[in-house]
């Protein structure tokens, strides 16, 4: 079968001969030997001085002396390329490495296991997380276009794929930058000669507050830290949860403004602009978390943090939620099926090898989830020594170990304001990062799907785009906004995301076939994915998605936590929420059979479920498109 295709930025030309008395002009594949998809191909016709196609070139016509050819060219702009290599691997890392590698990896190595939980997480990364991560930016690579377009080259009756991928990025969008207007909150709050989250002496606190050295400190009392981000950021007192979630707040609203203008800015110009702001936004993070490692490491009773963070409990590993926490954890960690890999591998040069690629910026993502354990323990060691308790009462997870225990901590140390200043810095590179690659993934299958409409206004289109999200997510600005937060997380991204990818991966892996992917590898790189990976994408990759998301459908009023109370009608809306992306699957299958495809059943399924060889070609040095 002919599979060539052609992506989406190329020039088509078509030929028609006609006599005529006057000079010739060309075929204009004539002696083109490069590649219509080559990024320094200007795209230009080559006008009448161009030199006569020659008779060996099989796709060249036959002419005679009195025979010309006109050229009817159609140009759409080039699609952009990454300025350097470098500046891909920044923007995947950012990615990858979010808030969750600070927050999330290190309460659930130490509750499963310490160092044992090691064990699980590397079986699934090998297994489970780096066989998707390296589809999809092999995928992208190939065909060069975002998470909606790509579906008429694999499987077109699951183009819906692509559209529940964009929902479910509005979906994170809509919360996720208010945790990081959050630290930005934090930030401008520590810009003072002394923090105000270090004594009871503020207008927001009760008369249960009492610092944290206080040797009559209980559990019945409250710490500043934990007063100050309650009721002095979040003032979530003055709301009853999902029931009244009472008026935004203003200052925190200015604060996620903030962080949508600099968005803005950022994706604004595509890759052009994104790729210069990774450079700031992918290393600072590093810059600070060794900073607070050799701070960390330093402090008393640190290292008894560590040796609880790493002391294996191997008897754990018997406990089926510990393999299950460690497939939940890779997944997320990695962040495969959220179209963010696939846009951003679109941007590269056909021949990248994008093989190690996958195994550079995973490895590099794991590792840093496991340094940021050393980072985070060290300190709650410290607060241990400080308490004179036991860190498993010390330690949080989520939102309350970044915003209440690292600061209280900090609040303690010599030049507190210095660390706190670095530390929220931290938090914000580190979601800003994220929140790049879940809008342009959204925004690169827009652009690419409609490129008259978008593609060519995508300055405001982003612009719209980030201001109807930035209204959208008002609710969780709120006095109860901290609850919605939560909410979304779970029922926005943290379940459909799961079913979208395990139909991502069957589309690819079994209708599309893994030989023929495989053959697409092959002719990036030059050679064919192994063995291993073969069997990884056929078999073990799709039931490691769909056990996750057995178990989470299982598990999801575990996902939400007993923190915050959820009035029972609020789990019918949650239900809603996932559903309103997981539906665009179905319903795009339906629309495409029933009203985008001819014919009889047989030819409409045909149709329906098998790549359009219309394409064209994306593969360097093939020219024309199929029929």
């Amino acid at each position: 079968m002919d599979r060539s295709s052609k992506s989406n930025s190329n020039s088509t030309e078509f030929a028609h001969s006609a006599t005529a008395t006057s000079a010739t002009a060309t075929a204009p594949w004539g002696n083109n030997k490069e590649s219509p998809n080559n990024e320094d191909d200007s795209n230009e016709d080559d006008g009448d001085t161009a030199t006569p196609a020659k008779v060996t070139d099989p796709l060249a016509p036959r002419l005679t002396n009195n025979e010309r050819v006109l050229v009817v060219s159609v140009t759409e702009r080039p699609r952009e390329t990454w300025g350097q290599k470098a500046e891909f691997l920044l923007a995947v890392i950012g990615f990858a490495v979010d808030l969750g590698n600070v927050w999330r990896f290190p309460y659930i190595c130490y509750q499963n296991g310490g160092g044992a939980f090691l064990v699980p997480y590397c079986v699934f990364l090998i297994f489970g997380g780096l066989p998707l991560f390296y589809m999809e930016l092999a995928l992208g690579q190939f065909h060069r276009c975002g998470c909606i377009s790509i579906w008429k080259r694999i499987c077109p009756a699951l183009k819906g794929v692509g559209y529940a991928i964009c929902l479910i990025d509005i979906y994170m969008g809509m919360y996720y930058n208010t945790i990081i207007g959050w630290a930005v909150y934090y930030l401008f709050a520590s810009f003072t000669s002394k923090l105000p989250w270090t004594s009871c002496d503020n207008p927001w606190n009760t008369q249960n507050c009492m610092p944290v050295t206080n040797e009559n400190f209980t559990e019945l009392a409250t710490s500043p830290a934990k007063e100050f981000f309650e009721r002095q950021v979040l003032e979530s007192y003055k709301s009853n949860g999902l029931d009244f979630m009472g008026p935004v707040k203003p200052t925190l609203a200015l604060c996620v403004f903030g962080v949508f203008v600099l968005v803005y800015f950022s994706l604004w110009k595509g890759v052009r602009s994104a790729g210069k702001v990774v450079w700031v936004t992918a290393l600072a993070p590093y810059v600070v978390l060794i900073i607070l490692l050799v701070r960390g490491v330093s402090l008393p009773g640190a290292d008894e943090g560590i040796k609880y963070y790493l002391t294996p409990e191997w008897h754990k590993l018997k406990n089926s939620k510990v393999w299950i926490d460690a497939a939940s954890q890779i997944f997320f960690s990695l962040g495969p099926g959220f179209g963010t890999l696939l846009a951003l591998s679109s941007y590269n040069k056909f021949n990248n090898n994008c093989y190690r690629d996958a195994l550079i910026t995973s490895s590099i993502n794991c590792l840093t989830s496991f340094l940021a354990g050393f980072v985070i323990f060290s300190v709650l060691g410290y607060m241990a020594f400080v308490q004179k308790t036991s860190i498993d009462k010390v330690g949080l997870e989520g939102p309350g170990l970044v915003f209440i225990v690292y600061p209280e901590a900090i609040a303690t140390m010599s030049g507190s304001v210095f660390w706190s200043i670095i530390f929220f810095l931290m938090l914000i590179t580190l979601g800003l990062d994220s929140t790049f690659g879940g809008l342009e993934a959204m925004i690169t299958a827009l652009c690419d799907e409609y490129p008259r409409v978008i593609g060519r206004r995508r300055e405001l289109f982003v612009l719209l785009l980030l201001a109807f999200i930035f209204l959208c997510a008002l609710p969780t600005m709120t006095y109860g906004g901290v609850v919605l937060v939560n909410f979304l997380n779970v029922y926005g991204p943290g379940l459909a995301i799961l079913f979208v990818v395990f139909v991502e991966a069957a589309g690819v892996f079994w209708f599309y076939g893994v030989d023929r992917f495989s053959d697409d590898v092959e002719q990036m790189l030059g050679s064919r994915p192994g063995l291993f990976w073969r069997i990884c994408w056929t078999y073990i990759s799709p039931v490691f998605l769909l056990t996750i998301f057995i178990f989470s459908i299982l598990g999801y009023k575990e996902m939400l936590g007993e923190e915050f109370y959820y009035p029972p009608w609020s789990t019918q809306v949650g239900w809603a929420v996932t559903c309103s992306s997981v539906m665009c699957i179905p319903m795009y299958m339906i629309y495409k059979f029933f009203f985008a495809s001819k014919g009889n059943c047989k030819q409409r399924l045909q149709e329906t479920f098998k790549p359009d060889e219309s394409c064209g070609s994306v593969v360097p040095g093939q020219q024309g498109t199929s029929v």
